[in-house]
């Protein structure tokens, strides 16, 4: 018998028996025990790659809002330059600061930890001229407006 037979017969009859007496090692099976009219089953539960749901049921797909440092913001005109857009994610204005941080090759040679500022971030980064990589999250801060 096919796996993928095996598993269209185990789920059309319900047959837990085949599932017992039947090896097949490219599917995964887990039981699930449930008490019906005062009899306790061991129902297989199988999710074949090719099975549908029943009709009638729809399978949904719920996606959240972007909510805290994923939600976009608008940001000042300097990081509106810088960035291109008017507002942006925290978390994508990071990385796109860091992608254009390693495309100009602005870490400190000998200390990687530390970036060196050339005319355009020193204008995000508030005119310094060498900041640590652990203080660029806290500088963009004032960028975005509330």
């Amino acid at each position: 018998m096919s796996a993928l037979g095996f598993c269209s017969a185990l789920l059309l009859t319900g047959d837990s028996s085949a599932f017992f007496t039947t090896r097949v090692p490219s599917l995964r099976f887990s039981t699930s025990m449930y008490h019906r009219g005062g009899v306790s089953t061991v129902a297989p539960l199988v999710r074949c790659a090719d099975s549908k749901p029943a009709e009638g049921v729809e399978e949904t797909k719920t996606t959240r809002k972007p909510r805290g440092i994923t939600k976009p913001k608008p940001i000042s005109p300097v990081m509106q330059e810088f960035l291109g857009v008017p507002e942006i994610p925290r978390t994508q204005a990071l990385k796109q600061i860091w992608a254009y941080i390693k495309k100009h090759d602005l870490q400190d040679p000998a200390d990687r930890k530390v970036i060196v500022c050339d005319d355009m971030l020193k204008k995000i980064f508030g005119g310094r001229e060498r900041v640590g990589f652990l203080e660029i999250a806290g500088l963009i801060n004032v960028h975005f407006i509330k």
